[in-house]
């Protein structure tokens, strides 16, 4: 008998907020759904600073069930009351495995299974919280939960080597044969095939071909520091002579006020442009020059990924699983965090270069083209589930690459 056939998950997502946890989690849910699971999304509702991924989940035909106090803040009763109605879920679905994914449905939906008695918990560490986020008093409380959390915990996974040597290596939270790392995957086909929307973009910001555009994409939120991109840009327009170039802010998020404010406040009103969020992507890369990356702390980092599949080059800061899609001085250039002169040097030097940051945006498609796929993630995730089956039922796994 195929182990997978008629198999039941529970998946839960804290919220389907714009980023690379909603799109991975979708993806999952739609594609194992056509592999003979019964694969059930739960998550709660986006926060109206974000932007809301539910319509992604109806194109893949996934229909989430709604947890209403399933939140990102931490709230004794909100989360009480989502606990109660997640554990109420599992014991009505009889999952065979429940796989949380993000730190607040990761600790709710994992208590849940264990009191529900589920045979199996999975958990994805889409990156950590426990750098950048919060107090250090707060970190550890977390990290303590995580350790506790990991005990109960049959695998966890990391989207990155470089996670999982944080997790495993430095933070103790879970030993190393219960992690295993699974690269995110996406549907990369209509970014691998970007060129045919060159010059949509730029013609909705009235930005000329000859003009250097160079673009952040992801939420406006403390953890992914524009201010910083914002510095480098002013360091930039006061050196750069012969280039026209401008800036694009490609999101939204609780930092957006403010942030326009640094823009004022740094002269750069005719260099930046804000354009709030954009559900074609391909369109945005299509027309940017450069993709930039500034965050603070990051798992995989998804508007990389894109960037590369539509062959475009990347500067990004060297913290998180970055360094594991990007490879300095090949397909992208790695600059040290918090470190505005040495981001908008690397800015620079690729705004001044037309042949290399063609020579990086194809070797970048080239890197991400397979590895990034939907079809290595699916084929990935199958695997572990079904070593996890193998290992419950008593016989030996697989063993996880």
């Amino acid at each position: 008998m195929d182990i997978k056939c008629s198999k039941k998950i529970v998946r839960i997502i804290a919220r389907l907020n714009i980023g690379g946890p909603a799109i991975h989690t979708v993806l999952l849910s739609s594609e194992l759904n056509k592999r003979g699971y019964k694969d059930t999304l739960v998550c709660g509702h986006v926060n109206d600073s974000e932007g809301d991924m539910m319509y992604l989940a109806k194109e893949n035909n996934v229909l989430p069930i709604i947890v209403p106090d399933l939140g990102r803040e931490i709230s004794l009763l909100k989360d009480f009351k989502a606990f109660t109605a997640i554990y109420s879920i599992i014991r009505r679905e009889r999952p065979d495995i429940v796989h949380t994914h993000t730190a607040k449905a990761g600790t709710l939906g994992r208590l849940a299974a264990i009191c529900a008695g589920v045979p199996i918990k999975v958990h994805t560490f889409h990156g950590h919280v426990f750098d950048g986020y919060f107090s250090p008093m707060k970190a550890k409380v977390f990290i303590f939960i995580e350790k506790f959390l990991a005990k109960f915990t049959d695998k966890v996974v990391t989207v990155s080597s470089l996670v999982k040597d944080e997790i495993v290596n430095k933070l103790k939270i879970v030993e190393a044969s219960k992690c295993v790392v699974v690269p995110l995957g996406f549907d990369l086909d209509k970014f691998l095939g970007c060129e045919k929307h060159i010059g949509v973009f730029r013609e909705e910001l009235n930005v000329e071909r000859d003009v250097v555009l160079v673009g952040i994409v992801g939420r406006l939120v403390p953890i992914k520091n524009h201010k910083m991109f914002l510095s480098s840009a002013k360091d930039i327009v006061n050196k750069i002579k012969d280039t026209a170039i401008k800036f694009a802010i490609i999101g939204d998020g609780e930092c957006a006020a403010e942030l326009r404010q640094e823009v004022a406040k740094l002269c750069l009103e005719k260099y930046v442009i804000f354009t709030g969020w954009k559900k074609n992507l391909a369109d945005v890369y299509a027309d940017l020059d450069i993709v930039a990356l500034t965050s603070l702390n990051e798992g995989t980092p998804v508007s990389i990924i894109e960037a590369m599949a539509c062959a475009k080059p990347v500067v990004a800061t060297d913290v998180g699983g970055v360094r594991d899609v990007i490879t300095h001085g090949e397909n992208g250039l790695l600059a040290e965090s918090n470190n505005v002169k040495d981001f908008s040097d690397k800015i620079y030097e690729l705004a001044v270069d037309k042949d290399k940051r063609l020579r990086f945006g194809l070797c970048g498609r080239e890197a991400v083209r397979s590895k990034y796929s939907k079809e290595r993630l699916i084929k990935d995730i199958e695997a572990l589930y079904e070593d996890c089956l193998k290992l419950k039922n008593g016989t030996v796994p697989l063993p996880m690459k």
